[in-house]
């Protein structure tokens, strides 16, 4: 029972961990665009 409880616990913390992950990356590519200093021609 132990070692169930651990491996759900190991599962939700990847999970949040990839959350704040991606969520750092989208950030990332947004601060990106936003001070990009190369004008983009449509």
């Amino acid at each position: 029972m132990k070692k169930l409880l651990f491996i759900a616990l190991a599962a939700a913390g990847a999970v949040l961990a990839n959350r704040k992950l991606k969520a750092g990356q989208q950030e990332q590519a947004l601060w990106a665009e936003a001070t990009d200093s190369v004008t983009k021609q449509s």
